[in-house]
């Protein structure tokens, strides 16, 4: 006996996938950027050194005397030999006045009086040492600085951002389909 057989038939559906992958490009253009250093600012006052020195009393020691000085010394060294060789003969006088005591007063003024040839040797240094007064007042100096801050001027620059989206695009390549035949 034959019995009616169903045949069925499909095609599946074929579904087409094409995608474009997206497109990213970021570029970050570098900073503008000026640093400026100001000069610093400085000063400086000095006052001179001072250097005295006072030499009078050495000149006066090796015979350099002012004017005023040299004739008042002059003075006393006569008014004091006046009255020595005053005293010295007042005082020969009276042994004179006195020679009855005995004694040869003319004979002994004129060997203290004689005259010596030779003179004891005397050393010494001039100027006396000491004699020449320094004095020194160091310079000063006055040192002022001021630094400055330096200028620091940046331009950002936002990055540049290029985005191309992707795109998938589906299609049917093949449409599914159901065919059912009846054999007899």
């Amino acid at each position: 006996m034959n019995f009616p057989k169903i045949q069925i038939q499909t095609i599946d559906a074929l579904i087409g996938i094409t995608t474009t992958k997206p497109v990213q490009k970021i570029v970050q253009p570098k900073a503008e950027q000026e640093i400026h250093q100001p000069i610093a600012k400085l000063s400086i006052k000095t006052t001179p050194s001072k250097l005295s020195i006072d030499a009078f009393e050495a000149r006066e020691s090796i015979g350099h005397k002012n004017v005023r000085a040299r004739t008042a010394e002059m003075a006393q060294e006569g008014k004091q030999a006046a009255l020595e060789g005053t005293a010295r003969r007042a005082e020969e006088g009276q042994q004179l006045m006195r020679i009855e005591n005995g004694g040869n007063p003319i004979r002994e003024h004129a060997k203290k009086h004689q005259i010596k040839l030779y003179s004891s040797l005397n050393i010494k240094f001039i100027p006396q040492p000491g004699t020449v007064k320094i004095n020194y007042e160091p310079a000063q100096a006055h040192i002022q600085f001021e630094p400055q801050k330096p200028v620091h001027n940046v331009k950002i620059h936002k990055p540049i951002h290029e985005y191309t989206p992707g795109k998938v695009n589906i299609e049917m390549l093949q449409y599914p389909s159901v065919k059912i035949d009846w054999l007899v």
